[in-house]
């Protein structure tokens, strides 16, 4: 069975570049073949060096003896091994690593973060929302030797998952952007919740790691209180940052600095304050000149329904719709009701993995809307089961997001601000085309 040492001088061999899907080999990669439920890597794998792979990393011993066939017990395993092998001799193991989780916003901060940083040097940072156990390997891998910095985003549905990560991609300096009630079928609790994001801030006072910390979070602060690491804070009211109001000419998120200067972002809503200025203090941190990381925020432009804001026609567009959980869909809501607009549509799906918690967070979504005198469209089995038990009609309720599409292309609205957000697995973005 093939080491990680000798299986690490082949992923060298192969200007390291890897893969794990056997349709996106362009010529010389090292394909590793993963297992899942409903497929067996496999089983692509002399297809894949038909392609072009250098490589093919198996775990199937019925294969048969070629010489670019790298058998091993466990590929799964083996990209692992290699993915910290590689972190912990790259640059001789002294390359510094930024690891980020949260509840909300991880995506967009380590976005912002990465292209502040990239002002003064070169980084490598996860694509995309790569953050789970495969993910995680697959992005250190992307690291080579002309870079300077890492930024690694983790992701977790259960209680142990950001500790077996943290392990892997051994993080210098740590970030959690916030802690909410998210994936509460997975935690179990909003305790569970913290507890697990926690590790992180556990790998890095084991290992005197630092901090950067929200100060403006009294659950982060009191997390962060027990490790023996050093803090770099940051923070609307720690720093004397003002948010300023938006209206229809100025819709995206502005902040004023302390000493007057202003971030004029392409960002919706007050609740990416905090990602802001997340990126400008580890900028600041790093050295890069305020004046190159201020740029950098107001140069990026969200993408895949995040944050994002679209002028469709006569409306307005708010599309938060990657994804969704009490505290985002809440932050969301909040931020909708300051809009200023003549109407205001907000369109919600349901929140997915809620577990026990479920009904009573939907509950409390329908009273948000209605305290704030908004009007609404509401998607999806948990969204129904809350209108039931409110008394409230459902003929503003919809099964699926397919049929509030067609309601609203045969009922399209005019002149509205509409907010459009929801699970991943209600896919409100299939309403979009409805509204152009």
């Amino acid at each position: 069975m093939e080491t990680t040492e000798s299986l690490y001088v082949k992923y060298r061999d192969c200007a390291y570049r890897v893969t794990t899907d056997s349709r996106r080999i362009s010529g010389g990669e090292m394909f590793f073949a993963l297992k899942g439920e409903n497929f067996d890597g496999n089983a692509y794998a002399l297809s894949a060096l038909e392609k072009g792979a250098a490589w093919a990393v198996v775990d199937d011993p019925t294969l048969p003896d070629l010489p670019q066939l790298v058998k091993v017990e466990d590929s799964f395993k083996a990209l692992q091994d290699l993915a910290i092998y590689h972190r912990t001799h790259i640059r001789n193991g002294e390359l510094p690593l930024i690891g980020l989780t949260g509840t909300n916003g991880k995506t967009t901060t380590k976005n912002l973060i990465s292209e502040v940083l990239a002002r003064k040097y070169a980084v490598c940072a996860t694509k995309g929302n790569l953050n789970n156990d495969i993910g995680v390997p697959l992005s250190l891998l992307e690291i080579n030797p002309e870079t300077e910095i890492a930024v690694i985003e983790m992701g977790a549905n259960h209680p142990d998952d950001i500790a077996k990560l943290t392990k892997v991609c051994r993080p210098d300096y740590g970030l959690i952007t916030n802690v909410g009630k998210a994936h509460l079928l997975g935690f179990g609790s909003f305790e569970g919740v913290k507890a697990a994001k926690g590790e992180l801030y556990n790998w890095l006072g084991s290992h005197a790691g630092l901090i950067f910390l929200n100060e403006d979070d009294p659950d982060l602060r009191e997390m962060a209180s027990r490790q023996a690491c050093h803090i770099f804070g940051y923070g609307l009211e720690y720093s004397g940052t003002k948010v300023l109001e938006s209206d229809e000419d100025h819709p995206f998120l502005r902040l004023q600095l302390k000493d007057g200067e202003c971030v004029n972002t392409r960002l919706v809503g007050a609740y990416n304050a905090g990602n802001v200025l997340a990126a400008l203090a580890v900028g600041e941190y790093f050295g890069v000149p305020r004046k190159e990381a201020i740029s950098a925020i107001e140069a990026f432009e969200p993408n895949n329904n995040r944050s994002q804001l679209k002028l469709s026609g006569t409306n307005m567009l708010i599309i938060d719709a990657y994804n969704a959980n009490p505290s985002s869909m809440f932050a969301a809501i909040e931020n909708f009701s300051s809009v200023k607009a003549e109407r205001r549509l907000a369109l919600l799906g349901d929140m997915r993995e809620l577990g026990a918690d479920s009904l009573a967070e939907h509950i409390k979504v329908i009273g948000q809307l209605r305290s704030k005198g908004l009007e609404f469209r509401l998607v999806g089995e948990e969204f129904g089961k809350a209108l039931d038990i409110l008394g409230l009609s459902r003929d503003i309720w919809f099964p699926d997001s397919q049929a509030l599409a067609e309601a609203l292309s045969a009922d399209k609205p005019k002149g509205c601000c509409l907010l459009v957000k929801g699970s991943r697995g209600i896919a409100m973005e299939k309403i979009l085309p409805s509204l152009e």
